[in-house]
């Protein structure tokens, strides 16, 4: 079949179809949003809107070609499998990714601006109108208050992880107040806006679309498309509900035999890699005592910093920056760094006897996180067999009192647990819970040929190709990866316009390659 043809038939994404299913999944995404215990997404509820728009064209009511499989481990929240058959046996084409849970969202969080300046990793400036004050997913763009004045039409996504810097104030005539609901879609010209937009209720409506597309037009493919919608991508504690018991059970063994796109990015461009991650606690044990008389007192304070020091020079002594990260883009190497501080409390006049230092490693996928766990367990081992060699501040600062006894000490935790003062140890990488706060990065294999149709693809609908790499986290996609998937990532923003056509042309530049 010739290009012009694949094109002619595969057409646009139906807009008007496009958002009132996007609009039916957000209005859905109160109930899907996931941190367990309180709130646990029931991802059935999007699964019911993607059926309703997919069951009449599939073989199950003999209305089309689409083979649809509900997949459930726990009730209410189910995958789906959905498969357009190709021409030849083998030749495969996956698009995986699309969760149906999202992040948490409080409306009484959600404030409205009139002016806010945005400086993100590209030191590009945005004006924007709406930004959640503490899970930042989705932010509106504009120079005014959208219920009080004109607003443009321009948008922009945000990763909350993304490197970001926010100054601004509310808007003067509603004082912050303009009622906006994220869980349901807001429709601006061609910006939308609401829980789940992006991360990944977004995809979800638009892989849903394509293949009903595909359904629709019967186009003669070479390759089989499967779409796989999954439960369970934000959060980890409850296990074996999504991708990971699909791969588990041999359900997605066949998607093998060609790229698997994993569509949970937002930029467009192809996400060629990503950071892993290894979140840490570090408690020091000191001695209280007055702050007059420092010379009878342990300061934990100086001691963890003087201990985080080592901990920070020994490992980027141990992981440099990898020659690799060039190749792919990163803007960062692998980091290790403190984010967070904690102490007991008590008087301005008194020094504590503990405190907690918290942060991340964020590790490029060329090197290992249990490697990385191996070395800090082997650095703060060594400092407190070594305490006295630590530099000190002052005269009388000092981590040993021997007509005590005492001595300060580090315990190390490599997940958000808190463990006994004398106790240390190192939690092991596993799919557990201890796992799940530890997660490797991925870089995906620049010589595969779903990696250079997915380039050719964004360039012939966005105009050109910019791969990028972030130290950011994705879930899952490392283990699937690691169980011999070719994963490709990428993700399309929130302008209705182009949303879908770049996942038509891969289907139809794989199509053309498959000649």
């Amino acid at each position: 079949m010739a290009s012009s043809v694949v094109k002619e038939t595969l057409g646009t994404l139906n807009k008007d179809s496009y958002v009132n299913l996007l609009s039916k999944l957000i209005g859905e995404s109160r109930y899907v949003q996931n941190n367990p215990p309180e709130l646990i997404p029931q991802e059935d509820r999007v699964v019911k809107h993607v059926l309703d728009a997919l069951l009449p064209l599939s073989t199950k009511t003999g209305g089309g070609p689409l083979v649809i499989n509900h997949i459930t481990y726990f009730t209410g929240r189910g995958n789906l499998i959905v498969e357009y058959p190709g021409t030849e046996p083998g030749k495969i084409l996956s698009f995986v990714g699309m969760h149906m849970d999202v992040v948490t969202a409080n409306p009484n969080e959600w404030v409205c601006l009139s002016f806010l300046m945005l400086f993100c990793a590209d030191s590009k400036r945005f004006y924007i109108n709406f930004i959640k004050a503490v899970h930042v997913s989705i932010v509106a763009i504009s120079s005014r208050c959208r219920s009080c004045a004109p607003i443009d039409t321009r948008s922009f996504l945000l990763k909350s992880w993304l490197p970001t810097i926010f100054i601004g104030r509310l808007c003067e005539k509603c004082d912050g107040k303009c009622e906006f609901d994220p869980f349901s879609l807001s429709i601006d010209g061609e910006k939308l806006c609401g829980r789940g937009t992006t991360d990944c209720l977004g995809h979800v409506a638009l892989v849903t679309e394509l293949m009903r597309k595909l359904g629709e037009t019967k186009l003669k493919l070479k390759s089989t498309v499967i779409a796989v919608f999954i439960a369970s991508e934000e959060n980890s504690a409850i296990t074996g509900v999504g991708v990971d018991a699909l791969v588990k059970d041999g359900l997605l063994n066949k998607l093998k035999g060609g790229p698997l796109y994993w569509i949970d990015t937002a930029d467009k461009q192809p996400c060629i890699g990503t950071g892993g991650m290894i979140p840490w606690k570090l408690h020091v044990t000191g001695k209280l005592f007055h702050s007059g008389l420092p010379h009878k007192a342990i300061n934990p304070l100086e001691l963890a910093m003087e201990a985080l020091k080592v901990i920070q020079t020994r490992f980027y002594k141990d992981f440099p920056p990898h020659p690799k990260e060039q190749v792919y883009g990163f803007e960062t190497p692998s980091t290790m760094k403190p984010t967070q501080w904690s102490y007991p409390g008590g008087g301005i006049n008194q020094i504590p006897g503990e405190c907690t230092v918290s942060g991340d490693v964020r590790l490029t996928p060329f090197y290992n996180v249990t490697d990385v766990m191996k070395r800090l367990q082997e650095y703060v081992d060594d400092i407190n067999e070594n305490i006295e060699k630590l530099d000190t501040r002052g005269p009388v600062s000092k981590y040993v009192l021997p007509d005590e006894n005492i001595r300060g000490r580090h315990v190390l935790s490599l997940r958000y647990l808190t463990l006994g003062r004398d106790d240390f140890r190192i939690l092991p990488l596993s799919l557990t819970l201890t796992f799940d706060e530890a997660t490797n990065g991925v870089a995906c294999n620049l010589d595969s040929r779903g990696f250079h149709v997915l380039c050719k693809a964004t360039e012939e609908v966005v105009g050109h190709v910019n791969p990028y790499s972030i130290t950011g986290t994705l879930p899952l996609i490392r283990e699937i990866q690691d169980e011999g998937f070719d994963v490709q990532t990428a993700g399309y923003a929130n302008r209705i316009g182009v949303i879908v056509a770049t996942l038509f042309w891969i289907v139809m530049f794989f199509h053309l390659a498959s000649l």
